[in-house]
């Protein structure tokens, strides 16, 4: 990553942390997360005269997170249900524009900047909202997808 950087460096496969999973070792390689609003922040009404207009609660500004990845091994989702709160240090980045203020809004596992932006993966409060793990036989993959939400 160019800029200036600062962060915790380390030697397992994966940037990502969830809490209680403990270390990921060829269980998360070259996985993909997404952050997106949750359904619940969209709040968007027309007028009588067909202007759009927001009426969301700024409470609602949360996100839904899904992680994907194929890799040679299980993850340890043994014990992990729907509505378990987990601490999750994301791979996913989120940017604004350096010195905005308010910014950044979320706890910072790493941070980055580069020219007037201000790059950083947040860490965040989510619960579990689904997962599914998929077995592969002939290649001898691990496909799985977890679905959370920030609380």
């Amino acid at each position: 990553m160019p800029g200036e950087w600062s962060g915790q460096l380390d030697t397992s496969d994966t940037l990502l942390r969830i809490s209680g999973l403990g270390t990921l070792l060829y269980q998360a390689r070259g996985l993909s997360q997404t952050l997106q609003p949750i359904k619940a922040a969209q709040q968007l009404e027309r007028t009588v005269n067909a202007a759009l207009v927001d009426i969301s609660n700024p409470a609602f500004r949360k996100y839904a997170s899904k992680i994907t990845c194929t890799d040679i091994h299980v993850p340890p989702l043994d014990n992990l249900w729907p509505g378990m709160e987990v601490t999750v240090e994301c791979v996913a980045a989120l940017c604004y524009a350096t010195g905005n203020p308010g910014s950044p809004a979320r706890p910072v596992v790493a941070t980055w900047t580069q020219g007037a932006f201000s790059f950083y993966r947040p860490r965040l409060i989510m619960r579990v909202v689904d997962f599914n793990e998929q077995f592969e036989e002939w290649k001898h993959d691990v496909v799985w997808e977890l679905d959370l939400e920030e609380v």
